[in-house]
């Protein structure tokens, strides 16, 4: 399809349309073959609506351009001798107006004051019917007129704007307004909900009978449910029902059941290595006190809000790592205060490989528990929570020497840690958020015993300095979004981490430093796996191949004690339907690990390009697939960086 476009005052619009000619199939695809860098062109089919919806398009850009009087003269559609389409459409763009005065009437819960400063446009402004609009209904960028009334309970108000004299290239608006009355929310039904209780969903919403009815807690609702994960967050939609003769109104919430449970199922049998997979299963709507009662399994206890999660993953002899976790995200039914509670346990084995039967050399096991206690708070704003736990992990090491070095291969290490995590989400769709921000920090500490124990730090084995671990660790980790075009959205992130100890004769210990690299997993080797450490993935180098290490021979510990991490991710979807969430991205991100802050400089950092894709469905979680190149050598590792292949399973956190 050639297209021509025809002005009839072409100087007005600049750079937009500053001349007309014909340009060929050939030159179009030698420039954008040079300047593109795409490698397959086909032309456009001609679909009869597009064309139409394109017609509007080019007008309502001239009308937000000021050119109110815009029309299409005349427009043809004809095939040309290549038998190819051809388009030509001629505009009479008129004059540009501005605006001049901007009257208010009908107005008394607000004055003139306050609504001009919310509309904020100025005498003198270009007349741009597309701006007015928005800030007059509903402005996703910042406040609009129509919230100030409707979150205040006017959900009866109107306003229209009117052209009341036109001088010159000027024009005069009077807004004319009708409040109405205050609507009180008087029933509040949700239907669709055919597997999740109706107190779960109810809990949830902001709209309550009796309560004024408001725009914003119409919104936030739908983030709530969104969130939730029970229901397709692009199938959530409000009904209101308006009754302007007794001042009421009632609000249906439809929903769509989408399917939450997830089984994660893969393995073999490795011969001499025994059972190779993993097996795992979530239940994210479960039911505790439906589960002594058969006849309530559907086919497990489920409508609640609670999570189980039981997973068991192997590498054979060499690994074996087993977890349980409970959630509550309404401890008593009456608050959004969570609880949770966590049991772990792993091995991982040093084998001889020399051997035919692979005899143990050594083993690193790690087991422990966490509780831990949530609740939203409403300062600085309710999108904000705090969460408290209490975690015990004992870690060890039987004539150890893995991938992973500890400073010491024989003894215990006692790791008793509080945390506390300040967080903020505002996103509306946990699985392709369109707009919104993730903001989490977190810190976690262990009672200072070298203030108590008499233990003479300068010369104790590391063996007996780490047999109670005490530490600080910070972590901070953060996610923006913002909605380009259409469903094309932009995710940056940002992640750091620092570990440090309370006095120098202590050090930082050995366990819980950063490793990076990779897809964030815990492989390496082949079949080795790594523990004791916060795995943190960096896509275009090998796995934990970013891994400093301080110390030389038996006391020399890996790992990095402070990290960053910079991402931005440009994402389309391909399905959002509840079967399949599929999109498509491409990245480029950048990140370092560092073990000791004297040499730690966040611009020092290896950085990585890509593009990939990820499949959501629901009984599997999330899969990704991704190809990365790793620009930057890594000291002491040739070889771990350039053109790689990821492949994730779960959520990835950084």
């Amino acid at each position: 399809v050639f297209a021509r476009i025809f002005s009839t005052r072409p100087r007005h619009v600049k750079e937009f349309l500053t001349e007309t000619r014909e340009v060929g199939k050939e030159d179009a695809l030698t420039y954008l073959n040079r300047h593109v860098k795409l490698n397959f062109f086909n032309s456009s089919k001609f679909i009869k609506k597009d064309y139409e919806d394109d017609k509007n398009a080019i007008i309502a850009f001239y009308n937000a351009q000021g050119y109110r009087d815009a029309e299409i003269v005349r427009d043809s559609v004809y095939q040309n001798e290549s038998q190819l389409l051809e388009v030509d459409i001629e505009i009479s763009e008129g004059r540009k107006y501005y605006f001049r005065n901007i009257e208010w009437t009908g107005n008394y819960v607000h004055d003139n004051k306050v609504l001009a400063s919310v509309l904020n446009i100025e005498t003198g402004d270009t007349y741009d019917l597309d701006k007015l609009n928005k800030r007059l209904e509903y402005n996703p960028t910042g406040p609009d007129i129509s919230s100030l009334y409707m979150d205040n309970g006017y959900l009866f108000f109107n306003i229209q704007p009117v052209e009341v004299r036109v001088v010159g290239d000027s024009i005069d608006i009077e807004m004319r307004i009708s409040e109405g009355q205050q609507a009180t929310i008087r029933n509040v039904r949700v239907k669709g909900n055919d597997k999740t209780n109706d107190h779960v969903v109810m809990r949830e919403l902001r709209t309550i009978p009796g309560q004024k009815f408001s725009r914003q807690d119409i919104i936030r609702t739908q983030q709530e449910l969104g969130q939730l994960g029970y229901f397709d967050a692009e199938q959530i939609v409000p009904q209101p029902m308006p009754n302007p003769a007794d001042g009421t109104v009632d609000i249906d919430w439809n929903v769509v059941e989408r399917p939450s449970d997830q089984i994660e199922l893969s393995g073999g049998w490795g011969g001499i290595f025994g059972f190779v997979g993993t097996l795992g299963l979530v239940f994210n709507n479960f039911s505790a006190k439906n589960a002594l009662t058969p006849s309530m399994w559907r086919p497990v206890p489920s409508g609640d809000g609670q999570k189980l999660a039981l997973r068991m993953q192997a590498s054979g002899r060499n690994f074996q790592s087993y977890s349980a976790t409970f959630s509550e995200p309404w401890l008593g039914g009456k608050k959004p205060n969570s609880f949770s509670i966590n049991l772990s346990h792993s091995v991982q084995r040093q084998l001889d490989w020399s051997q035919p039967d692979l005899p143990v050399l050594g083993d690193l096991t790690v087991s422990g528990a966490t509780v831990s206690l949530g609740r939203r708070v409403r300062w600085p704003d309710d999108y904000f929570s705090i969460s408290n736990s209490l975690s015990f992990m004992v870690y060890g090491l039987n004539n150890f020497q893995g991938f992973s070095s500890f400073g010491f291969d024989q003894g215990t290490a006692n790791n008793f840690t509080f945390n506390t995590t300040v967080s903020r989400s505002s996103i509306s769709n946990p699985m392709y958020p369109r707009n919104g921000s993730q903001v989490s920090l977190s810190l976690n500490l262990t009672p200072p015993y070298s203030a108590f124990n008499n233990l003479d730090y300068e010369s104790a084995p590391n063996s007996e300095k780490y047999n109670f671990l005490e530490y600080h660790k910070w972590m901070f980790d953060s996610k923006f979004y913002m909605q380009i075009a259409g469903d094309l959205v932009l995710e940056t992130r940002a992640h750091f981490g620092f570990l440090g100890s309370y006095g120098s004769a202590v050090g930082v210990g050995p366990f819980e430093r950063f490793t990076m690299g990779g897809a964030g997993l815990a492989a390496q080797g082949g079949m080795m796996f790594m523990i004791g450490r916060d795995i943190i993935g960096l896509r275009g180098y090998d796995d934990n191949s970013i891994d400093p290490t301080e110390g030389e021979g038996a006391e020399a510990i890996s790992g990095g004690i402070a990290f960053n991490k910079l991402v931005m991710e440009l994402r389309y979807p391909i399905s959002l339907k509840p079967a399949a969430t599929i999109y498509v991205h491409t990245f480029a991100e950048a990140g370092n690990t560092w073990n000791n802050y004297a040499e730690f400089n966040p611009f020092n950092i290896n950085r990585s390009a890509g593009v990939g894709a990820r499949i959501f469905m629901p009984a599997f979680g999330l899969i990704g697939i991704d190809w990365a190149y790793g620009f930057d050598e890594i000291p002491g590792r040739p070889g771990v960086n350039g053109a790689q292949f990821h492949f994730t399973i779960g959520q990835q956190i950084r």
